[in-house]
């Protein structure tokens, strides 16, 4: 297969959306591998608003059983697949290496909120404080919940990491759609196929463990594509502000590390 760092016309618009007229300072995007450029413009505000949604979906949103026209799902659906979102843009832009230590970055941070939930929850009331109740409802997080939710996310970002920077090298930088679309049915797919045996296995019934999975499933799979033009223009946007189009040849996918490629 054509290395496509050879071959990209640098000055193509990034993934096939011309976005000159959004970014502030129009540049000419330089095709380079993975490790080849370290210092990046916009690269800590993304990990900053990956970790923020991921924190927030999961602290928010996982209390709340929501219905609407008859369709029950935790309201933290909604938002928690902007954090597949940004992984697509973070590996699309700054490639593997970098997305791998934002996913470390979430899942530390992970760790801690939900120490940190036991710890505040465990403290004994002071007297006349009437709240402790609602707060063990609100933050009282089961250990297995906690275990099959990390172990969920950390499987399922990294393998939609790894899917997103194949399909790039595979489809030399085109069809952007089909790996936003692709990395997300994978990654999705293993989170929900983790954290629902693994959290509610024994305790719903199977027909309901597997009818929530599956919505779940569709529900963050549809969002996805819904997201796709905003996509677009993100990675567009940030592919010229940052001056480059990284691909992902000769990188060291495994998980366990946090060099650059």
């Amino acid at each position: 297969m054509a290395d496509p760092t050879e071959q990209a016309d640098a000055s193509a618009p990034a993934g096939g959306l011309d976005s000159r007229r959004h970014c502030p300072e129009p540049a000419a995007i330089r095709v380079v591998r993975a490790g080849e450029i370290t210092q990046f413009r916009y690269y800590d505000f993304a990990m900053a608003a990956f970790v923020a949604i991921l924190l927030l979906s999961n602290l928010i949103g996982a209390a709340k059983v929501s219905e609407i026209a008859g369709f029950q799902f935790g309201a933290g659906v909604l938002f928690f697949p902007l954090s597949y979102v940004l992984g697509d843009v973070l590996t699309e832009v700054y490639g593997y290496g970098r997305a791998r230590r934002v996913v470390w970055a979430g899942f530390g941070a992970m760790v801690f909120m939900a120490f940190m939930s036991a710890v505040v929850v465990a403290l004994p009331p002071a007297d006349g404080w009437s709240g402790q109740r609602a707060y063990e409802e609100v933050f009282g997080i089961t250990p297995r919940i906690v275990m099959a939710s990390l172990a969920a996310f950390w499987v399922g970002e990294f393998a939609n990491s790894y899917v997103m920077a194949r399909m790039k090298v595979w489809t030399q930088g085109r069809l952007l759609w089909t790996r936003t679309i692709g990395s997300t049915i994978v990654g999705e797919g293993l989170d929900s196929l983790i954290f629902y045996p693994l959290a509610f296995a024994g305790v719903w019934p199977a027909k309901l463990l597997v009818a929530v999975m599956a919505s779940n499933f569709a529900l963050k799979v549809g969002w996805e594509a819904a997201l796709t033009p905003a996509t677009y223009r993100i990675v567009g946007w940030l592919k010229r502000a940052e001056g480059v189009d990284i691909y992902d040849i000769g990188t060291d996918f495994t998980p366990f590390t946090l060099k650059d490629r």
